[in-house]
């Protein structure tokens, strides 16, 4: 009986196996593979992209409307095409950034990183999205001495200061290891833009930075002039995870497809075109001015900028373009004021004397908003106030046939960097023969624009400085009470 239970039992267990074995057959096929789960996904499913971003001008800052910055901007576009929010953890120095290459949870490194060879062997990087080249920055009082640098070997003798893990870092030390006598100090303590502000003050002699990061800290910084350019053409890219390949994918379709369509250019054009108008003498007035004749006038303009919705540093700026807060400019024209108003507009706008600072500032806004108004709905975001403000300066008939020869052209009417192109073409004749309005010098508000812009962002960052210092001072404040 024992026999033929063994039997059973043992036939029983081999048909088990045998099934087991030929139903696990059936069901397989080669190619469905048990993946695991890739970042891109990862992503997705929690619903953000959590990136550390070097906090500096350049890249991200916390600005009057909120988050700024060029590659800020580049990464909310990216994040919003996948359908997930940006988390952002601000990193102050680029050896702070990199120290978060490879941590759980990191998706992405943003810090204005050039591809070095050196970087290349350490990281993951994605797309390229930036040319630059490093320069050697110098303080502009040197300029027409000996000791400005021209090229390299004019470098031995001067106090240079570099940050720690910078790709400025590794250039220096490959000039130096070719034979160069260089005396250069390393930090890791101080961003490339405090080093930039410590070659304007004139407490070192030079810094390197990249091409991009110069131009934005130019009007910060006026007393900044760049030496010689001591690198070529390189790539700005950020670093990702390794093993991201279907991330990495996906942020070039992605990254091509913002190129095509001209949306790279727009961004570009909003955080560096200005530099073309950078005049060293007007900045430097400019600053002397925020101090000696703002105070008188700001109070105005920010009751007008509540009243009618508009940033009072914007108007701040307007004002400075149009009389430099003088309340008594006039132009051979017969405009007066701080807003520089006609005889007739200001009669419609109900402006009774246009030498009274706030009745010229108030009347000025009024027309702006106007104007803003005016602006055809296909113009979106902050194109449209910098439609406005063409049309404030040139008149919105120009501005009309601007738009109507864009299309002409094949460009893009609605858009501000397109503009900008065609309103210099109003000025010759085979083109404003055609138009409406005709002639028109049509740079100018091209100008006047880009202008506004620089002075704008120059007030904000200032406006932001203060805050913070206030902010501090209240800490302390509440810290000494304390004790």
């Amino acid at each position: 009986m024992n026999k033929f239970l063994h039997i059973g039992v043992y036939l029983f267990f081999a048909s088990s196996f045998f099934l087991f074995g030929w139903f696990s057959h059936a069901t397989y096929e080669p190619g469905k593979r048990i993946e695991k789960k890739s970042i891109l996904d990862t992503i997705k499913e929690r619903k953000t992209l959590n990136v550390v971003l070097l906090n500096a001008p350049s890249t991200y800052y916390i600005g009057p409307d909120g988050p700024s910055g060029f590659e800020y901007e580049l990464l909310d576009a990216y994040a919003k095409s996948l359908g997930v929010e940006l988390n952002i953890t601000a990193a102050h120095t680029v050896k702070e950034a990199l120290e978060y290459v490879g941590k759980e949870g990191i998706d992405l490194v943003s810090a204005s990183l050039t591809k070095t060879p050196h970087r290349e062997e350490l990281y993951n990087f994605g797309p390229s999205y930036f040319e630059v080249q490093e320069q050697v920055i110098c303080h502009r009082g040197m300029l027409g001495s000996s000791k400005f640098p021209r090229d390299v070997e004019d470098l031995e003798g001067l106090e240079i200061v570099v940050g720690e893990n910078t790709s400025y870092y590794e250039t220096v030390n490959s000039l130096i290891d070719d034979g160069f006598d260089i005396n250069v100090s390393v930090t890791s303590e101080y961003s490339t833009e405090e080093l930039l502000e410590m070659v304007s003050n004139h407490q070192i002699d030079c810094t390197l930075a990249d091409s991009n990061i110069y131009s934005i800290n130019l009007k910060y910084f006026p007393d900044i002039a760049m030496a010689f350019a001591i690198s070529g053409r390189e790539q700005l890219a950020w670093i990702l995870p390794p093993n991201s390949t279907k991330l990495e994918t996906n942020m070039y379709t992605w990254l091509n497809s913002f190129v095509q369509t001209g949306k790279m250019t727009r961004l570009k054009d909003h955080y560096y075109s200005y530099v073309l108008f950078f005049d060293y003498y007007n900045t430097k007035m400019f600053y002397k001015r925020v101090d000696s004749r703002l105070p008188r006038y700001e109070s105005y303009f920010k009751n007008s900028a509540t009243r009618f919705g508009i940033p009072w540093t914007l108007l701040a700026a307007v004002s400075y373009q149009e009389s430099h807060w003088n309340p008594k400019a006039k132009s051979f024209t017969g405009v007066r004021g701080m807003m520089m108003l006609t005889r007739h507009t200001a009669r419609l706008l109900g402006v009774k004397n246009r030498l009274d600072p706030r009745q010229s500032i108030v009347g000025g806004t009024r027309h702006l908003k106007q104007m803003i108004k005016n602006v055809p709905e296909g113009v979106e975001g902050e194109d449209r106030l910098k439609f406005a403000l063409a049309a404030y300066n040139v008149g919105g008939g120009h501005i009309q046939d601007a738009m109507s020869l864009a299309k002409k052209l094949g460009l893009n009417q609605y858009v501000w960097s397109d503009l900008k192109i065609v309103l210099p073409l109003l000025s010759q004749k085979k083109y404003y023969k055609t138009l409406k309005f005709g002639y028109a010098r049509g740079s100018e508000p091209v100008k006047y624009v880009e202008a506004i812009y620089n002075y704008k962002s120059i007030l904000d960052k200032l406006v932001d400085e203060k805050e913070k210092a206030e902010e501090e001072k209240k800490l302390d404040e509440n810290t000494t009470h304390q004790l």
